[in-house]
């Protein structure tokens, strides 16, 4: 007997740093408790993955949200989804394209009728290593849509954001900017070789420095901007240090949020 003492020792501890990490890593549920009865939500992107989990949250507190979607279709049944899941009946679908600057005004023009007050704006759609795909306005897709769409967007909305603060912006944001390059002699990989994998590190980049940039000049204000992380964001630090193939998928499914945890960040 004594002799499986050892064995099931090692095994037990490493088993319980391994939930000690995992928790830390992935940073769990957010604690809090609050409601936030009678604020609007407006959140991009709110028809799948951390947008939805986003909508469904904050739909349970309490929140009126707008969700800003291309595909209706999908929008509308997850607006229905989670109203019936919340019994919040203040989820609302909408359109928007933010390939398209068109819809994106038209999106916000509508929000600034319908809506008294706007709370918070969660940038959260995107697009990620697509191939050469160009918006409506003629953009490299993953740019105009991660960025270009979310800045213009941010702006039409910024004064009605003002008029009911306190209000937040909610950028999220990935550690592809890390490597991310702005080249402002070409953002539209027209005289370069097109890498959709430098196309997308540019358009977090330029997230990154638009929220610095916007926290700055909202300094001071009660209108506040920040910056969300997701996927990767806790789990890359120790992935990195993994070696071998299959390590490297225990430690996946060991650390990697998935989208309920990475919606706990906006909150």
């Amino acid at each position: 007997m004594s002799r499986y003492i050892l064995p099931v020792s090692v095994f037990g501890t490493v088993f319980g740093c391994a939930v000690l990490l995992k928790d830390r890593m992935t940073g769990g549920r957010c604690p809090s408790k609050a409601t936030i009865n009678e604020k609007t939500v407006v959140i991009t992107g709110a028809n799948t993955g951390i947008g939805k989990e986003t909508a469904r949250e904050l739909a349970r507190r309490g929140g009126r949200i707008i969700m800003g979607c291309r595909d209706m279709e999908k929008c509308e049944a997850a607006a229905k989804e989670i109203r019936g899941k919340t019994l919040n009946p203040h989820v609302y679908a909408r359109r928007l394209d933010l390939a398209s600057m068109k819809s994106i005004r038209e999106f916000a023009e509508r929000i600034k009728q319908e809506e008294p007050h706007v709370d918070i704006l969660i940038n959260n759609a995107g697009v990620m290593r697509c191939p050469q795909w160009k918006t409506e306005d003629g953009f490299d897709m993953q740019f105009g849509v991660n960025h270009l769409g979310h800045f213009l967007l941010t702006n039409l909305l910024l004064d009605k954001l003002k008029e009911s603060a306190p209000s937040r912006v909610i950028n999220l944001a990935s550690l592809a900017h890390i490597v991310g390059k702005l080249d402002f002699e070409d953002l539209n990989w027209e005289k370069k070789k097109f890498d959709t994998k430098q196309a997308y590190c540019q358009s977090k980049l330029a997230n990154v420095l638009f929220t610095r940039e916007l926290a700055k000049r909202l300094q001071g204000k009660s209108t506040g901007c920040c910056i969300c992380g997701h996927e990767w964001e806790r789990v890359r630090p120790v992935f990195l240090f993994v070696i071998g193939q299959w390590t490297r998928i225990c430690a996946v499914c060991i650390f990697k949020q998935c989208c309920v945890q990475q919606a706990q960040e906006s909150q």
